[in-house]
């Protein structure tokens, strides 16, 4: 409200919606208790209800369906603060990394488990982290609604999961990689849809080549060989399995899976991309 909205305003983002359809009871009345997209036969049933061409019909729809859609102000502000945070969080987190003996050694990670001591910046780190995921799991209901609605509710849900788990087991040395990890390209993508909003599309295109190339390198090379690797075979060698084992692994390939089907959708994203020549 105080600060993205005015930089939008000032890159020329306007606070306007689309063309909002002309007033109409009965047609309002089918939008909202039957259907937002008639079929043709409900549609020569209106146009003879009430005289009008389903051209015009049609147009009214389509005109009605997008009322409803957010302002490009309202997105540009949502991924301002998104952007603003997963950047924060970021350099926090590599800060705080840099000299953490695990950054540099994942067996570190189970020495001594779980008797490892919690200071004061890594309990800081993680409780940040896990109010924003939750913050994100309520808001998603209410902010603008997205195509992959259900398959990031899910990512929520692995993600609170993983991170309240690993907090009660003490597993915060390997829990902090990940989150570190994962922080790395977000940023970014909210970067290429802040330019896209602002319509800087050069500079879209290549905050989005970027963020694919970090993405795919982050989750499909360093996560499963250097995060999945230490909590799948390190830990079973230095402290050997218990039963939350099978759990806190079960959610890390849960996002690895999620985010394959993520990746094959980033390098379709960019395949579009080079062959029409803009993102």
């Amino acid at each position: 409200r105080f600060i993205a909205k005015p930089c939008a305003i000032n890159l020329g983002i306007q606070d306007s919606g689309p063309h909002r359809a002309q007033p109409n009871a009965i047609l309002e009345k089918v939008f909202t208790s039957i259907t937002k997209s008639p079929d043709g036969k409900r549609l020569e049933g209106l146009s003879k209800q009430l005289d009008w061409d389903v051209r015009k019909i049609q147009r009214w729809f389509r005109h009605r369906r997008n009322q409803d859609k957010p302002t490009t102000l309202t997105k540009f502000c949502e991924s301002m603060w998104r952007f603003t945070f997963y950047l924060s969080i970021f350099f926090y987190g590599i800060r705080f990394l840099w000299t953490a003996p695990w950054f540099w050694d994942t067996r570190q990670c189970w020495y001594n488990y779980p008797f490892q001591p919690l200071t004061s910046r890594l309990y800081y780190y993680y409780i940040l982290e896990l109010a924003f995921y939750w913050s994100l799991m309520f808001s998603q209901f209410t902010d603008i609604k997205r195509k992959d609605f259900l398959i990031m509710f899910v990512h929520h849900l692995a993600t609170i999961g993983l991170i309240t788990f690993s907090y009660v087991n003490n597993m915060v040395r390997v829990g902090t990689l990940v989150l570190c990890l994962h922080d790395a390209s977000d940023f970014l993508l909210e970067a290429a849809k802040l330019a896209n909003y602002a319509k800087y599309q050069r500079l879209c295109d290549a905050f989005f080549m970027l963020f694919g190339v970090v993405f795919i390198v982050t989750r499909l090379g360093i996560y499963p060989f250097w995060i999945l690797n230490t909590t799948l075979f390190e830990s079973w060698e230095l402290i050997g399995p218990y039963p939350s084992w099978w759990l806190f692994n079960g959610l890390l390939i849960t996002l690895q899976i999620l985010h394959i089907i993520w990746s094959y959708l980033i390098i379709r994203t960019a395949y579009k991309a080079l062959v029409r020549g803009k993102v």
